[in-house]
This record gives structure tokens, sequence and C-alpha cells, in this order.
């Protein structure tokens, strides 16, 4: 039996069950908490010029930028550990794992930002995407390696006592039926 590098049996279940669910829940706060319509007497406009929104909060001082790029940070940080949890692989490539999450992240907030068009009181901002994109890669770079890493220990260690059975399993199930093949009349 060919396991592609995931956690075996009910192990791998729970796990990917459990992030898909926080993952779902994830991403409802968010949409929750920014498609709601703003009650605002005055809307700031567009930002579409990248960095030109952080240099701006950036410009005020750390103490009073480090609560927006704090919040731009944090709002879909949690993407780059649900979204490989919810996948439920351990042997992948660090980079191509990294490379996916990112990929993901960017066009969830994209999307994101893109849905905003349509809400009264809220503006795209393109620093928005790229502040959530850094938060996911930066989770995800925190977080999933090592957790990874424990998983494939914690494998190799259960799996040394259960290799044998493993194998004499497969053995007493005993040949693959195959279906024999029938020429073609004339």
């Amino acid at each position: 039996m060919q396991r592609q590098g995931s956690l075996g049996g009910s192990a791998a279940i729970r796990i990917r069950v459990t992030g898909g669910v926080l993952l779902l829940a994830h991403l409802t706060l968010v949409a929750w908490l920014m498609l709601r319509p703003l009650d605002v007497p005055w809307v700031l406009p567009p930002n579409v010029h990248p960095l030109a929104g952080i240099r701006a909060d950036l410009a005020l001082g750390w103490p009073a930028a480090a609560k927006p790029l704090g919040e731009g940070l944090a709002l879909l940080a949690p993407l780059g550990v649900l979204l490989p949890t919810a996948h439920g692989r351990l042997a992948v490539s660090a980079i191509s794992s990294l490379l996916r999450t990112a990929a993901a992240g960017a066009l969830v907030s994209l999307g994101i930002a893109l849905l905003q068009t349509g809400v009264p009181g809220r503006v795209v901002d393109v620093d928005s995407v790229l502040l959530n994109t850094t938060g996911v890669l930066l989770a995800h770079l925190a977080v999933v390696p090592a957790g990874r890493a424990r998983l494939r220990r914690r494998e190799e260690r259960e799996g040394a006592g259960a290799g044998r059975r493993t194998v004499q399993e497969e053995l007493s199930q005993g040949r693959t039926p195959t279906i024999p093949r029938v020429g073609i009349a004339p």
C-alpha cells in the first residue's frame, strides 16, 4: 500500500478534518469581519499603489503604525498553518509547500479585496493584500516545518514496531485479480 507521505489511519483523518473545520471557521470569521458594510460619513480613496499605505503608516511612527500593520499581518496568518494541515501530507518539499500556501493566501486576500469593492464603506487597498500574504508566509515558516518534523519523528517511532505487521498483512491478501483480455472480433 502506498501512503504518499501522509499520516496513516485515523490520525490522518483527524488532522485533516480538524484542519478543514478550523479553516472553514477562520474563513467565515474573516468574511464576516471584512465584508460587513461600514456606516461611515466618508471613505478614503482606494490605494492601488503598492507600499504607499505602509509608508504612510510608518511615517506616523512605530507606535501608531503597529496596530494597522499588525492587523494586516494577523488577519490571514492562520491560513499559513491551516492550509497545510487540511492538506495533511508530511513528505512534502518545504519550498513547494511554502509557495502553494503563499499563493493560496494571496488569492484569498485578493478575493476579499475584490469583494470589498461592492461593500459600502469598504475600499480596495493593495497593501492589505501584501500584508495578508506576508502574514501567511510568516505563520507558515514559524509553525509548519517544525510541526511536520515532529509528526514525521512520531510516525517513524510508531512505524518501526508496526512495520513487520504491515508487510505480513500485505502478503496475506494474495495476488491482485486481473481481467483476461478478450481478442477483437474480425
